[in-house]
């Protein structure tokens, strides 16, 4: 037990310690990169007032450091023939396969994301589809690939997210 709260603290050490090296200028940088993953150097260097070579330098690091992780394209999902969005609540019908549920869903086709939670479900997936019959048919293909119950919930509209 000591060494699992050792090893807690220490991640939470190196959290804090990340955490502390974003300064006010690296926030700017990143708040514009998530906004627009495409930015030039030139349009961060704008943006932070500083000089492009400084830019691409602090760009660099946070990329070595893990705080941007990767870049991506937002696409339209209705125009990309996918409108259907929803949240699926999963919750293991047996808890000692829940350490696998994750990465038995990650390859089906739909499953746009996997979220652990706190709660009653114990993972939030987020799903598109091109029609409530190809939903039916991924909540079927959910339930064959792993033993949960599942709650759906169909996404209207999306006022804002990242």
């Amino acid at each position: 037990m000591k060494d699992e709260e050792a090893r807690v603290r220490k991640a939470q050490g190196r959290a804090a310690a990340d955490a502390e090296q974003i300064d006010a200028t690296d926030a700017v940088i990143l708040d514009a990169l998530e906004r627009d993953g495409r930015a030039t150097l030139s349009d961060l260097s704008e943006i932070s007032k500083l000089s492009v070579s400084a830019v691409q330098s602090r760009v660099q690091k946070l990329e070595r450091r893990g705080v941007i992780m990767r870049y991506r394209a937002v696409i339209d999902d209705e125009r990309r023939g996918l409108p259907i969005r929803a949240f699926v609540s999963v919750t293991p019908l047996d808890y000692s396969q829940e350490s696998t549920i994750p990465e038995r869903l990650e390859t089906l086709d739909g499953v746009m994301s996997c979220h652990s939670v706190a709660g009653a479900p114990s993972f939030v997936l987020v799903v598109r589809v091109a029609s409530p019959a190809a939903l039916e048919e991924l909540l079927n293909l959910i339930h064959r690939t792993v033993p949960v119950n599942t709650e759906t919930t169909m996404i209207l509209k999306t006022y804002f997210g990242k």
